[in-house]
């Protein structure tokens, strides 16, 4: 299986709720560095994965829509623990949707010349030494 990653990063606030997070239930901001791999199983006809300006572009936009936030007010995050694995499937099921609707170009999606992108990850790096993923097969719309 062939794979591309492209990286970029978000800065949020947030706190959590329970015993388990101890002093992290307090507010407190978190920078996430972001690794998208996009896999498939073939090439395409031009030799690639992916576009991977449209793949920056479009995780780039994504990240966007949750950069310098309190999580805390989001109404789309009421009453969940906004934890580096939930935000790494958040971040999974908005770029899936994206590819599913045609923006990472049409090679991404399946073809009689081969099924497009078929995999992908999303991992958010709280620091150097931490670091939660989500990974799954894209649906069969997108893959």
């Amino acid at each position: 299986m062939y794979a591309v990653n492209v990286r970029d990063h978000f800065m949020i606030a947030h706190s959590f709720q329970g015993a388990v997070f101890g002093p992290a239930q307090r507010m407190h901001g978190a920078t996430y560095v972001v690794d998208l791999e996009m896999r498939r199983d073939a090439l395409d006809a031009d030799g690639i994965v992916v576009d991977i300006g449209l793949a920056t572009q479009v995780l780039r936009e994504e990240l966007a829509a949750l950069n310098f936030r309190n999580l805390d007010e989001a109404p789309e995050f009421a009453g969940r623990n906004t934890t580096t694995e939930f935000l790494a499937r958040v971040i999974f099921d908005r770029i899936a949707a994206r590819i599913a609707a045609g923006a990472m170009g049409a090679q991404a999606l399946p073809t009689a010349q081969g099924p497009g992108l078929r995999q992908m990850r999303v991992t958010l790096h709280e620091s150097h030494v931490a670091w939660a993923a989500f990974e799954g097969n894209l649906p069969a719309h997108a893959a």
